[in-house]
């Protein structure tokens, strides 16, 4: 019998952050994404968290460092990141306010617009 995993859902980044990647982090301090790789793109999702009334999903290959740059940006302000299209326009994604576009390493899709 195959196991089922369910993919946690979060009220709002901040529950996100404090209940999945900090306890993430502390059982592999080594880690530097939430997939424990070092390379490679994957469309596999951590988790979901709520941000401006949508469901948004994270991307296992998003940086730890990054998560932590979000959630300090959380404490400094309510809206801590700035939704943007996606190239073809049909999706959305988060960058944090303040954060370079390239090489963003944060990988936050919005679940409605797919």
């Amino acid at each position: 019998m195959s196991t089922i995993n369910v993919i946690p859902e979060y009220k709002d980044f901040n529950e996100f952050y404090i209940q999945a990647v900090l306890p993430y982090k502390e059982k592999n301090p080594t880690d530097i994404r939430l997939d424990g790789k070092m390379l490679g793109s994957t469309r596999k999702v951590s988790a979901y968290f709520w941000y401006l009334d949508k469901k948004w999903e994270v991307g296992a290959d998003t940086h730890i460092d990054r998560l932590k740059l979000a959630f300090e940006a959380c404490k400094e302000s309510d809206e801590p990141f700035k939704i943007k299209y996606t190239r073809d326009k049909k999706g959305e994604y988060l960058v944090i306010k303040g954060q370079p576009l390239r090489d963003k390493k944060f990988y936050v899709y919005s679940v409605d617009s797919k």
